[in-house]
């Protein structure tokens, strides 16, 4: 009976350590440490699962952007040029526009420009005609035979208070008619008449 007394005390103390009240390391750990390592176990086990949620949302956002930006790419290839626009559109919004920022650029007052479909000076046959006053300069008128800039053109100058004498072909020759090409082709003419006071 003693020895097994003493045998069950020894097993007691090697377990439990009476004088701090607290169990004793079991196969290299102790009871305490095994609930440590199941809180450090957990706080990991939650860092890696935001560290994941944050990956993914990192991942959602950087999706969502090449989504924008392929969409302005996709939008900025659908625009067309402005040649291609209605030929309303493209003599009202853009020539029309530019004609008066050219001359007045140079020096010169539009004082009154405007699209009809009218009677073509000389020919009187109906079109499409640019008619533009510019002030103690000079009047010029640019037909389009039908409502695309790409149809027959034809131009007629005169001096101020004149009517026209000649009516001459516009851009017979050039496949590819843009803005540009119109304006400068337009101030050639007139200065190849001396109308704006260059040779």
């Amino acid at each position: 009976m003693e020895e097994n007394k003493d045998s069950n005390e020894e097993v007691n103390n090697k377990t439990f350590d009476k004088g701090n009240n607290r169990p004793l390391k079991v196969n290299g750990e102790d009871s305490d440490s095994k609930g440590s390592n199941n809180v450090s176990n957990k706080k990991v086990l939650d860092d890696n699962k935001r560290a994941a949620e944050k990956d993914i949302d990192s991942k959602i956002n950087i999706t969502k952007d090449i989504a924008a930006l392929n969409k302005t790419e996709l939008n900025q290839k659908k625009e067309i040029p402005i040649e291609k626009k209605t030929f309303k559109e493209f003599v009202q919004a853009h020539l029309i526009p530019s004609i008066v920022k050219e001359f007045k650029q140079r020096g010169f007052e539009v004082e009154e420009i405007t699209l009809k479909n009218t009677l073509r000076p000389i020919a009187e046959d109906k079109c499409w005609v640019i008619s533009c006053l510019i002030k103690d300069t000079c009047n010029f008128w640019l037909s389009f035979e039908k409502e695309d800039i790409s149809s027959l053109k034809s131009i007629s100058l005169s001096k101020p208070n004149q009517k026209p004498s000649i009516i001459e072909s516009f851009l017979i020759d050039e496949k590819r008619i843009t803005l540009k090409l119109i304006i400068s082709r337009i101030l050639q003419r007139l200065n190849g008449q001396k109308l704006l006071g260059v040779n």
